[in-house]
């Protein structure tokens, strides 16, 4: 089975971290294969940043992402782009502070 993951932000959330340690998770705890790629902009902190991430029972031959099934989508920027493209029955997980546009659609689920 496969699984594929998209995570989006901006630099300094912990984005790439977050993929890197949900791929070695995957690969050491769970016996499945995993491959990260990352992309990012020249900045420091505060560029757009995106970690996408299959994990699989068998070996990968194809490393990105086309239909993922959860997004983790951390600023307005990755809403934007990613978040109209989510295929059907994706769950989002959306940080309403920052995503405004977000806010109010029937779709999301408050988490305290």
């Amino acid at each position: 089975m496969r699984q594929e993951v998209r995570l989006a932000g901006f630099g300094g959330q912990g984005i790439i971290l977050a993929g890197y340690i949900l791929g070695k998770a995957a690969a050491l705890y769970d016996g499945k294969e995993a491959v990260l790629t990352q992309s990012y902009g020249p900045e420091a902190r505060g560029g757009a940043c995106a970690a996408e991430l299959l994990i699989s029972d068998d070996s990968i031959d194809y490393p990105m992402v086309s239909n993922p099934k959860l997004l983790v989508l951390m600023s307005q920027e990755a809403f934007n782009k990613y978040g109209s493209a989510a295929a059907e029955g994706a769950q989002l997980v959306v940080d309403t502070d920052l995503v405004e546009s977000a806010s109010g659609k029937d779709w999301l689920r408050h988490i305290p």
